[in-house]
């Protein structure tokens, strides 16, 4: 993103007119341009994020219980739901990079598209206040929101409950590397149950490689029907 960005493109991209720009240029510049960054505005929005989500799934699912409600969150609020309105929304194409991110794809790193996205939220929030940020919300998450049959399981949790059903050994991640620049990292990492079966994952994070092998691992033990 640039000094002459418009109040228009953000309103095109918020659904409301910005009054104080120099929040979202803020929101929009990551740490490798020299001119600050957006981690302040991403701590704040991913909270405001959380807030308005739970309080959605609160109103939307009144018998649910509260593990149903937290599962539903995660999934809402993780950084891939995250990254992935991020990217429908062309964010990282308005952020302001250095000129050694934008070698290293920064523009294509989903974990800065979901930072950004967050710290635009806090921005919109300090801006116009909760109902603009809570009106972006409601309207880039509604189908997600509405979409949501059951509350998904987490592949870890799914991981542990299987092991533990069939008296196996948890589940035990460990790091096998970790690659990329700090600002577009790229994480593998292993799990097994015991000597019973390993399966490896990647992910723009720790957190996200362990849900991507335990993913993995899930499949080969469905697949093979292990006991």
């Amino acid at each position: 993103m640039n000094e002459g960005v418009s109040a228009e493109t953000l309103a095109a991209i918020t659904g409301a007119t910005p009054r104080d720009l120099g929040l979202y240029r803020k929101a929009l510049t990551h740490g490798s341009s020299g001119a600050g960054d957006y981690q302040r505005l991403e701590f704040l929005g991913d909270r405001v994020l959380g807030l308005v989500i739970a309080s959605e799934l609160f109103a939307r699912f009144p018998k649910a219980a509260e593990g149903e409600l937290s599962s539903r969150l995660h999934a809402l609020a993780s950084g891939e739901t995250c990254a992935r309105i991020a990217q429908a929304l062309d964010l990282t194409a308005h952020v302001r990079f250095g000129a050694q991110a934008i070698g290293d794809g920064g523009r294509h790193s989903d974990n800065i598209a979901a930072d950004v996205l967050e710290a635009l939220i806090g921005a919109l929030w300090l801006d116009l206040g909760q109902d603009a940020a809570r009106a972006f919300i409601v309207r880039n998450w509604r189908s997600m929101i509405e979409g949501q049959v059951a509350a998904p399981k987490h592949p870890k949790a799914a991981l542990q409950e299987w092991a533990l059903a069939r008296k196996r050994k948890p589940p035990e991640y460990r790091l096998v590397r970790r690659d990329g620049p700090d600002h577009a990292p790229r994480f593998r990492v292993a799990v097994a149950i015991g000597k019973l079966a390993e399966a490896e994952g990647d992910g723009p994070s720790k957190q996200a490689a362990e849900k991507a092998a335990a993913t993995a691992l899930l499949e080969i033990l469905t697949q093979e029907d292990v006991k």
